[in-house]
């Protein structure tokens, strides 16, 4: 964690929300849109708004949250399916955390309220996925047996970490999160973004111990299956494009073999899943009705049409062994 990502921003002594209006949507047949205003409690200057959408009837409803508010890969057409399953969706817009620009500065967002931590716009994406939790928690309608998390590439890499670090969320999923996400840092496919890649373009994104280990990418004494193996015996799935050769899909593969010998040794191993299709980068509707499946499957016990680890590289044998990590691995 504190290598990689720089560490997580303390959680506050507690979070105040707020609804600022709620309204009849009949677009999605009679669903209850409100939105809300959530604070934080020690430093209230500091505060991001949550939108919900959830079925116009008696709850609890399992709940389906992303960080994507300010791409808006949730269409219409995603949110009318997560309705018709009963499940509720929640999104907020992580840039209202910190920003994400190629020069940010640390005088904005949550990097105002901890000015002394070095923690990287990753973390701080993660802990505005903790805070929506803390608030889905509080409110009587929702499942908090139930909550699902996802984003869709940098989106996927927080979402991945707020799920290995917060043990309330029982489903994690990713979508084409690549470099930092779900991908691996020691096998990069043909064409796949690297470790010295990604710390050029972004390095804000990540602890700033990280950049020592450029070109020498072997030498981490961690890779990404170590995070998605400390998700167990929650519920995990990854869902990758086939020719989304920059998110490494083959290195995603490995990282999830790697990944799903611990949830073996669990005694869970339905609880991992990962599921490829055909196509690059995005986050479709198919994409998004693997998830719901798979989130189906898990909350609710409803069989999946299809299987969740069907190898679309079989030529490739595992990669990974499980041993101590080398050297630092915090």
């Amino acid at each position: 964690m504190e290598l990689e990502y720089g560490g997580l921003p303390p959680a506050p002594t507690a979070i105040r929300f707020e609804p600022l209006h709620t309204h009849t949507l009949q677009s999605f047949q009679r669903a209850l849109f409100t939105q809300y205003r959530v604070f934080h409690a020690d430093e209230p200057s500091f505060h991001f708004r949550l939108d919900l959408i959830r079925p116009e009837r008696e709850g609890p409803f399992p709940a389906v949250l992303t960080g994507d508010g300010c791409y808006r890969y949730a269409t219409d057409e995603v949110i009318r399916e997560i309705l018709r399953r009963g499940f509720l969706f929640a999104q907020f817009s992580r840039v209202e955390i910190v920003p994400d620009l190629y020069h940010p500065g640390r005088a904005s967002g949550l990097y105002a309220v901890y000015p002394r931590l070095a923690f990287g716009a990753l973390a701080a994406w993660a802990w505005g996925f903790h805070r929506t939790v803390d608030v889905l928690c509080s409110l009587p309608f929702v499942d908090r047996s139930a909550i699902g998390v996802t984003g869709h590439s940098r989106g996927g890499k927080a979402a991945l970490l707020a799920g290995a670090t917060d043990t309330r969320i029982a489903v994690t999923a990713p979508n084409g999160s690549g470099c930092g996400g779900a991908g691996s840092f020691y096998l990069p496919g043909p064409g796949a973004e690297q470790l010295a890649d990604i710390l050029r373009a972004v390095p804000y994104w990540f602890g700033p111990r990280l950049k020592d280990y450029i070109g020498r990418d072997q030498e981490l004494p961690f890779d990404q299956h170590f995070l998605k193996a400390v998700i167990a015996p929650r519920a995990l799935v990854s869902v990758e494009g086939l020719d989304d050769h920059w998110a490494n899909p083959t290195g995603t593969w490995q990282t999830h073999l790697a990944a799903r010998e611990v949830f073996r040794s669990l005694g869970v191993p339905d609880r991992i899943g990962i599921r490829f299709r055909p196509g690059g980068h995005g986050h479709s509707l198919s994409d998004w009705v693997a998830f719901l499946d798979f989130m189906e499957w898990q909350v609710r016990g409803t069989p999946p049409l299809a299987p969740y680890d069907a190898n679309p590289f079989p030529d490739q044998p595992p990669a990974f062994s499980w041993k101590a990590p080398r050297g630092d691995s915090s």
